[in-house]
């Protein structure tokens, strides 16, 4: 879906533009997206299996919920609305727990660049993977996995992508810190 969001610097700045995503796709210009990574206090994570019809990596076992920000939006309110928009779950801030920002720069095969600041979120999940409603249009599936998935994506297929292992290994330690001290 197309939606109107703001335009950023490189180093995450607001320029005061707005454009279309796909503007902003085709253009290269840097915008801001939530990535929200849901564990359970058994060492669980949520991923979502991406719909056919997205327009970049379709069909993969992803981040449990991830989205662009809205034009005027604030990252938080952001990131509770994709909640609720693909996994049908209603959250409070403070139940997000942010873990840092992430420069991200793809340039995909069909023409879209990525230029992106991921404002990167855990959280715990306290409802059951059943309860969950999903957006079909971006949402395929989702499923618990073992929360060592994260580690281990340089050897599965179809799960996660090998070249952001780095970033999933953080997501990990970030997600172990948490559960060692709660």
């Amino acid at each position: 879906m197309d939606e109107f969001i703001d335009i950023l610097t490189a180093e995450g700045l607001p320029t005061g533009n707005t454009a279309l995503k796909s503007e902003a796709h085709k253009k290269g210009w840097f915008h801001a997206t939530a990535h929200i990574w849901f564990f359970t206090s058994d060492h669980q994570i949520l991923l979502q299996k991406r719909a056919l019809t997205k327009k970049v990596f379709p069909g993969i076992w992803d981040i449990s919920v991830a989205g662009h920000i809205g034009a005027g939006e604030k990252i938080l309110q952001g990131a509770k609305r994709e909640i609720l928009e693909e996994i049908g779950l209603e959250l409070q801030e403070k139940d997000l727990i942010k873990i840092g920002t992430r420069i991200h720069q793809v340039s995909h095969s069909n023409g879209i660049q990525d230029n992106e600041h991921h404002h990167v979120f855990i959280a715990e999940l306290k409802t059951s993977v059943e309860k969950l409603t999903l957006q079909k249009e971006e949402v395929a599936d989702i499923k618990l996995w073992d929360l060592k998935i994260l580690k281990e994506t340089k050897n599965i297929e179809n799960v996660l992508l090998p070249r952001f292992h780095d970033y999933y290994c953080f997501v990990y330690d970030q997600i172990e810190l948490y559960l060692k001290s709660n």
